[in-house]
């Protein structure tokens, strides 16, 4: 991400049920927007070179390239930062770092740490935690109050949901996929 690049609003995250349909993902998002990669079920190999072909796809369209690693892993592979937990996130002045949280305590973790924002989950039911309690609107907004960074939603989001929210960053697997 560059200086004169802005904070991405949108956020696409892969993971192994978007896979197929990645590709096609990222070519519609907006210029600007933001790409997660996961795919922790890949081997090592296979999980690199398909970092490396969407990172690709991705940056003809100006998007910001986040690989859930540590910051590291991160830096070797190209990625303009790193995603995890906030323990995870080591200081680097060169990448963004993004850190995941569902409370309070994991939002002033991240902030302890100089987390560049945070991805709270989940704000609505969700295929990746079918069971998990969700925070839903009003807890969603009350939580983000106290962040001190951006602070991205996740969880069963779509653009129907952002808009009931009235949140201007979000991500999302299935939605955006």
């Amino acid at each position: 991400m560059t200086r004169s690049q802005n904070f991405p609003e949108l956020w696409l995250i892969t993971d192994e049920r978007n896979d197929a349909a990645l590709d096609h993902a990222i070519r519609r998002m907006p210029r600007g927007s933001g790409l997660i990669y996961r795919h922790y079920h890949l081997p090592p190999e296979e999980r690199v070179a398909r970092f490396m072909a969407l990172r690709r796809i991705a940056r003809a369209r100006f998007m910001v390239v986040i690989l859930a690693d540590s910051t590291l892993t991160a830096a070797e592979w190209g990625a303009d930062g790193a995603y995890g937990a906030p323990r995870a996130l080591y200081p680097r002045r060169d990448m963004l770092r993004l850190a995941t949280a569902h409370n309070l305590r994991e939002i002033g973790d991240a902030s302890r740490v100089g987390a560049d924002a945070v991805l709270l989950s989940p704000a609505y039911p969700t295929r990746s935690h079918p069971h998990a309690k969700t925070l839903g609107p009003v807890r969603f907004r009350l939580l983000a109050e106290y962040a001190q960074m951006p602070v991205i939603a996740l969880g069963g989001m779509d653009q129907h949901k952002a808009d009931r929210l009235c949140w201007p960053y979000w991500a999302a697997i299935d939605g955006l996929s």
